[in-house]
């Protein structure tokens, strides 16, 4: 079966709200097996509704419909879709009381009982979190027509609990995907060992590129999610294969998460002191859920002053070899080890830019301490010959210092030499 997505909005042509409806829909249709060839976006105008539906009709087999089933005037989907359909809408009387009773009311407004009107003999989607109920229905030609209400936390609940056992009753075939997530190799380098996996047909592996990171996804179609998955198992095992230590997990969508899940089942904590990355490490791990269990605290010493009184960096060291050096970044990794009690410490300092660099320290040069309180790793990150904002540079010092620590963890070396690319480390 192929499927197309039509978003309904103005404000998402206007980019006053992202379209995040798509991808959501998308990533369904795919778990599905179900083939995605069009997505498009039309804004809130009956004729070119009624266009974009009746060519979706005529070219697919499934047509899903996000937005515009709401009270406003501007909800113009149920009504311009069925008739594009060839259906009429009725009152569905069920769909009725359960706006009443959300808004605890006998007899609603016109408005918000215009919701309750849904395509004559359609299969009624439940919204357990709004008002707007959705409906998967058959168009005149045989295609699948099913409507979801535009707000993700109403649009996701309704299509994972009800429009996707719906459509799954008839799929002869699932896919399943996993993300192999790799840092410390960039894409093009990964891309080029992976070159003769590239071209199976069942499973399949495709590259993407993340911020200072990668990942392949390996994806099989099959009758069943489970012969899918061991369709899927021997090139997930080639890809670990090759690139060793740089694959970080199947699955695990970040450092941070992974460095959690690892801190949590050890039973250890961890504590930060930031200059450059101005807290921005902190914030990644706090925005893990069950952090707190294993993150004990995080310091920005920004200026000299507060290294030295919070961190104790000894004010030698900063005299003889500056802010932005090992000697420092080594100093307040276990400076924090001593402050917060913490089994392991990390200690960044560098200079982000895009002004404030030298001949001798120029922008892109940040070094990275982990310690143990027994042991300390410093590397060291260098400007690799391109222009980069401050962003990047602060979010891959981050990831740097994430890679670290996740490698501490499982027992793999700190640091490997030439594992990052423009990067030299030191041990001590």
């Amino acid at each position: 079966m192929n499927a197309e997505i039509i978003s309904v909005g103005t404000e998402l042509l206007l980019g006053a709200v992202v379209n995040t409806d798509a991808a959501i829909v998308a990533r369904a249709l795919s778990e599905l097996g179900i083939n995605l060839l069009h997505a498009s976006v039309v804004g809130d105008n009956p004729q070119r509704l009624k266009e974009a539906v009746e060519t979706a009709i005529r070219r697919s087999g499934l047509l899903i419909m996000t937005g515009g089933l709401g009270p406003t005037t501007d909800d113009l989907t149920k009504e311009t879709t069925a008739a594009a359909a060839g259906k009429k809408l009725a009152l569905h009387e069920e769909s009725l009381r359960r706006i009443e009773n959300y808004f605890n009311e006998k007899h609603v407004s016109e408005n918000q009982a215009k919701q309750a009107w849904l395509p004559e003999g359609c299969h009624v989607l439940q919204n357990d979190n709004g008002t707007a109920p959705g409906c998967a229905f058959q168009a005149e030609n045989g295609c699948t027509i099913i409507m979801l209400p535009g707000p993700p936390s109403e649009l996701a609940p309704m299509l994972h609990n009800y429009a996707a056992p719906y459509l799954k009753q008839s799929q002869e075939f699932t896919i399943v995907s996993h993300n192999v997530h790799i840092y410390g190799r960039g894409e093009a380098p990964v891309a080029q060992m992976m070159d003769d996996l590239m071209d199976g047909e069942n499973p399949t592996l495709a590259p993407y590129a993340n911020e200072g990171e990668c990942y392949l996804r390996v994806t099989a179609k099959a009758h069943s999610h489970e012969e899918a998955d061991r369709l899927c198992q021997p090139l997930i095992d080639e890809i670990k294969n090759r690139l060793g230590n740089f694959v970080y997990s199947v699955d695990v969508d970040s450092l941070e998460e992974l460095v959690v899940k690892l801190l949590a089942e050890q039973g250890k904590t961890l504590a930060t002191a930031e200059s450059c990355t101005g807290g921005l490490l902190s914030k990644r791990l706090t925005d893990i859920s069950g952090s707190s269990a294993v993150f004990h605290m995080g310091a920005v010493t920004y200026a000299n002053k507060a290294k030295e009184q919070l961190l104790g960096v000894p004010h030698e060291t900063l005299e003889a070899h500056g802010a932005v050096s090992p000697q420092t970044a080594r100093a307040m990794a276990e400076g924090i080890v001593r402050l917060s009690g913490s089994d392991l410490g990390i200690g960044i300092t560098g200079i982000a830019g895009p002004e404030g660099g030298t001949s001798e320290k120029p922008v892109g040069l940040i070094y990275i301490a982990l310690s143990d309180g027994k042991e300390t790793w410093v590397a060291k990150r260098a400007p690799i010959g391109r222009t980069k904002t401050r962003d990047w540079h602060r979010h891959c010092a981050a990831s740097q210092a994430l890679d670290m620590a996740r490698r501490y963890l499982t027992g793999l070396p700190v640091i490997e030499e030439h594992q990052y690319e423009g990067d030299k480390a030191s041990r001590g």
